[in-house]
């Protein structure tokens, strides 16, 4: 079996495994000593199974730090846009919620830390996302602090992985 045919087999099964709960998600990460240095952190908004992280959203505002979200962009990349509350994430491509037109574009570098989402993860940090790439391109450029919550029944113990696939510093599982 291939790697593609592989991952395929896998994002089938972890469709049937229940919504991701974000209970303590806002605490623990925020809690994490590089997250709480951070002045700018990528967040993306939870739409099915992933988890809701609108709780991150506010704490991040609250604190007084900026936010970011992706944007997908043709070629399968993403454009990180700044978000001063959750009016300004709209109906993006894939259904995706996504900071509008008017959200100030931000340079990526700017960006000290990340939440990454993902369907599967392993142990390795290695991430399975929706198979389009773009968070594996980000990464492969990204010098911040990368991280996937996972919970138990979302971890395993190794991802079959390609040569562009990249892992996150840290997995954080509840």
């Amino acid at each position: 079996m291939t790697v593609e045919a592989e991952k395929t087999a896998l994002r089938r099964w972890a469709a049937s495994l229940p919504k991701m709960e974000a209970a303590g998600l806002p605490e623990r990460f925020l809690s994490l000593p590089r997250v709480r240095s951070a002045r700018t952190v990528l967040l993306f908004d939870g739409v099915g199974a992933e988890p809701d992280t609108r709780p991150l959203l506010r704490a991040l505002l609250a604190a007084g730090r900026r936010a970011v979200y992706p944007v997908c962009l043709p070629g399968n990349c993403l454009e990180l846009r700044s978000v001063l509350s959750e009016a300004d994430l709209l109906p993006g491509r894939y259904g995706i919620p996504a900071p509008g037109p008017d959200c100030p574009v931000v340079p990526a570098e700017e960006a000290d830390a990340a939440l990454i989402p993902h369907v599967l993860c392993d142990r390795e940090g290695y991430r399975l996302g929706r198979g389009g790439g773009y968070y594996d391109r980000f990464l492969a450029e990204f010098r911040g602090f990368s991280v996937c919550f996972c919970p138990p029944e979302r971890l395993v113990d190794r991802l079959p992985r390609d040569s562009f696939d990249r892992p996150v510093d840290l997995v954080l599982t509840g």
